[in-house]
């Protein structure tokens, strides 16, 4: 650079008698000024303008003389000397982002300790939380899976709605590309549904273990034999969720699936259960046959001599395996599936 190559021939000067001499714009000015300031090759030498950079960027003033010198008078620092100062700069502000890191690390430790409760995947002991909220289960859940190191194990009486699918096997892939064994059941009832057929096939070709079965007890997800995701009522999916953490609580759940595991079959080896719904029950399958027929669902009720809630409940989990999104859809599916008469 031409201005600190004549600053460096003349040693302390001003710099803006120097640019002025070399004919700089007062852009030109203003760019070598900042980068020269900047690396550390020029300082200020009058006294008040030490540590105050502010001051040496304050621009090129103009006057009815042009340009004036503004007591901007610098000294030259020699490129080497200029380095090492620059080094030692960035490696204090190194030091300072790796404090901030340190405490940024301390802090998310300590809450993961609070809500995840990490320290329980060494230990032995047991506890157990209660979660109402949807929004929370769902977060719980990304949280688990977040953390597997060895296996997840899950279990399905209800096929999962369409939306659902994608992120499934997004997780699918995350967890077996980190070397986690992923295995799953769903009942063979809802293997009839074309959208779970074709889930199942996908998660298949992804790398998951998953076997069918005539019946299914309750959804229930275990992970690394440390974390056991269970319902509160298995006869009531949406009354929320029990959450035990511990290898003291979570191997009876483990004993549970493997037994459900060994009796199933696995799926895609011809061994596919037939069409047409043999799983359901003699009333899910008269309250589908009356659904087909336009029954309302008080009228349901009433025929089948249970609750409003009850059928309420009972049609939602059928919908929800059929992959039907309203009454009148099920109502047609259950008809071309061979389900109602």
């Amino acid at each position: 650079m031409t201005l600190y190559q004549e600053l460096r021939r003349r040693g302390v000067s001003s710099l803006g008698e120097v640019g002025a001499q070399l004919h700089l714009s007062p852009e030109e000015y203003e760019r070598c000024r900042s980068e020269l300031t900047d690396l550390g090759l020029i300082v200020p030498t009058n006294p008040a303008q030490h540590g105050a950079r502010a001051e040496l960027r304050a621009g090129l003033r103009e006057g009815e003389g042009g340009r004036q010198q503004d007591g901007d008078t610098v000294a030259v620092i020699d490129p080497e000397i200029a380095l090492l100062r620059l080094l030692h700069r960035e490696r204090e502000q190194l030091r300072e982002h790796l404090d901030e890191a340190d405490r940024a690390y301390g802090t998310l430790e300590t809450l993961a300790g609070a809500f995840l409760r990490a320290g329980s995947l060494t230990r032995s002991d047991a506890d157990v939380e209660l979660l109402s909220d949807y929004r929370r289960i769902q977060q719980v859940l990304e949280d688990i899976t977040d953390v597997i190191q060895h296996s997840l194990a899950s279990m399905h009486p209800t096929s999962l709605v369409r939306e659902v699918a994608e992120r499934v096997l997004s997780r699918d892939r995350r967890q077996i590309e980190n070397g986690v064994r992923v295995r799953a059941m769903y009942s063979e009832r809802v293997v009839s549904v074309p959208e779970v057929a074709e889930l199942l096939r996908r998660r298949v070709e992804t790398g998951v273990e998953v076997r069918i079965t005539p019946a299914v007890p309750m959804t229930m997800i275990i992970a690394d034999a440390q974390f056991a995701m269970v319902p509160v009522d298995p006869a009531e999916p949406m009354a929320g969720a029990v959450l035990a953490r511990g290898p003291a609580l979570v191997r009876s759940y483990i004993a549970l699936y493997e037994h459900c595991w060994h009796t199933a079959s696995p799926y895609g080896d011809g061994t596919t259960p037939e069409q047409g719904g043999d799983g359901l029950s003699e009333q899910q399958r008269a309250a589908l046959t009356m659904l087909a027929s336009g029954m309302k669902d008080e009228k349901i009720a009433r025929g089948l001599g249970v609750s409003l809630r009850t059928v309420s409940r009972m049609l939602s989990e059928l919908m929800q395996e059929m992959g039907a999104t309203s009454r009148f859809e099920a109502g047609v599916r259950a008809h071309r599936l061979g389900w109602v008469d």
